[in-house]
């Protein structure tokens, strides 16, 4: 296995960077390598056999094991007057906003807002809360953290199934995710 282990490894970093579902980037993921069967010539095991073998069988991997999606998550801080605290909630809850926080800043009239808002539903949400409070809510968005979309995406019907259908149409892949069969090995 030390003789092609630089090989296995430009495989896996190739599939970690464009994982078999949408060809993005896979994080938190592990593949035990249990057993190699090698052909016994030399010249049968160079990079240009090793490589793409290991990279479908990291792709097949992927599909069997249950995978899921991780989606990107913003924290948005918001300052706004009581009075536009409604249209701030409204407007959180039409794009799955979760909030964790509301406080008074001591002096003023002004309240600040902390929510969990997912990066995919951020867009428009800027003007679309300032429409609904009168222009009196200033939200500012920063990167949080990733969250785990629980629903299984290779399942059609559900919406990590429609983010990842979305995603490839939007590289100009084919819409649908590859077959487990497109990576068996064919003789």
């Amino acid at each position: 296995l030390n003789e092609i282990q630089d090989s296995v490894v430009a495989a896996f970093q190739w599939a970690a960077k464009e994982g078999a579902m949408a060809e993005e980037n896979m994080r938190g993921i592990r593949f035990n390598i249990e057993d190699v069967t090698l052909h016994a010539d030399a010249v049968h095991r160079g990079g240009g056999q090793i490589i793409p073998t290991a990279r479908r069988c990291f792709y097949a991997s992927q599909l069997t094991a249950r995978p899921r999606l991780l989606e990107p998550v913003f924290l948005v801080d918001i300052q706004a007057p009581e009075g536009a605290l409604g249209g701030i909630y409204s407007v959180l809850n039409q794009r799955r906003g979760q909030v964790i926080q509301e406080e008074q800043r001591p002096g003023t009239p002004l309240y600040k807002v902390q929510a969990y808002l997912p990066v995919l539903e951020s867009f428009g949400f800027t003007e679309k809360l300032r429409a609904e409070t009168g222009g009196q809510a200033f939200p500012q968005c920063v990167f949080d953290h990733w969250e785990v979309l629980n629903d299984d995406p290779l399942t059609e019907g559900n919406k990590s199934h429609q983010l990842v259908v979305d995603c490839r149409t939007r590289k100009g892949l084919n819409a649908e995710i590859p077959a487990l069969d497109k990576y068996l090995d064919k003789l």
